[in-house]
């Protein structure tokens, strides 16, 4: 996501739900179908791609092994994902 830093606001519905104006879908990078998470800090609400987030989490806890990996996008990571399942069915 681009550094960009907008206000903008949506109404809650009876249900809880919330419309995620197009500025915010369009820098956060999500389309229809797509997930994202809430983090709560506090009073405090970040709104974040799912996607995205997955792979920050995934890079943290790889520690810079992503890298030596090559693992830079969540298409490295499925990618990787699907061979070391084929692998691991030889192996059986």
């Amino acid at each position: 996501m681009a550094n960009t830093a907008f206000v903008n606001d949506a109404r809650v519905m009876a249900k809880g739900q919330v419309t995620i104006p197009k500025n915010v879908r369009t820098a956060l990078g999500v389309e229809s179908g797509d997930r994202v998470t809430f983090i709560v800090d506090g009073n405090n609400v970040r709104v974040v791609n799912s996607a995205g987030y997955a792979l920050m989490r995934f890079q943290e806890q790889m520690g810079g092994k992503d890298e030596k990996a090559h693992l830079f996008s969540e298409e490295d990571v499925a990618n990787w994902i699907t061979q070391s399942r084929r692998e691991d069915t030889r192996m059986l």
